[in-house]
């Protein structure tokens, strides 16, 4: 069963010299609080939070890391939204179906990719889209041409992994493309839900 361990990602961050995550966006207190999530199938999952939503969710060997960006992150492993997120992810790690839509998230971003995020949290659990149909669903709702390639460039940014679940989205004919994780790792993900590709 997964649980929590202090360390991993989030003894990472908070050290002195450590590494920090590249773009967190103080979104409350002006303070960004992190606590460290063990799935038990993919390593240890950091979240991070204001205080009241969940603003990121990184991998253990995320390459959007940035050794070069120092920031101060507080570890709270207590805070409320932190159990909420906790409960989720033990749920979905248990190949449960939680609902993102039970989680406080806070995401910020350019007016683009919020609305492929949103996109992003409207594929079913244990379906895929491929970049292409992602960009025409995208299309559809802002009525302006998009392309696959700039909906995969907002894809890559997605703050809240697992979360909002950027592993669904594929490459043409079902294979398994960039990913902040690594592919093993997507590839795992969608092997929990059962995903069918290709």
């Amino acid at each position: 069963m997964a649980g929590e361990k202090n360390g991993g990602v989030a003894r990472k961050i908070v050290r002195k010299g450590g590494s920090a995550p590249r773009k967190v966006a103080g979104t409350g207190t002006g303070t960004t609080y992190v606590t460290t999530f063990e799935t038990g199938v993919i390593g240890n999952l950091t979240l991070a939070s204001d205080g009241e939503r969940i603003s990121h969710c990184w991998f253990e060997h995320d390459r959007n890391w940035d050794a070069d960006v120092a920031e101060a992150y507080v570890r709270k492993d207590d805070l409320p939204v932190f159990d909420i997120a906790r409960r989720w992810l033990r749920g979905y790690f248990a190949g449960e179906r939680p609902d993102p839509g039970e989680l406080p998230l806070g995401l910020v971003g350019t007016p683009f990719r919020m609305v492929v995020w949103g996109q992003l949290l409207q594929i079913p659990y244990g379906r895929t889209v491929t970049y292409g149909e992602l960009a025409e669903r995208v299309e559809s709702q802002t009525g302006r041409r998009t392309s696959a390639r700039a909906v995969g460039g907002a894809v890559g940014h997605n703050p809240i992994c697992v979360i909002v679940p950027c592993h669904r989205v594929i490459g043409a004919g079902g294979s398994l493309t960039g990913f902040a994780g690594g592919i093993e790792v997507k590839a795992r993900l969608l092997a929990l839900e059962g995903a069918k590709m290709g």
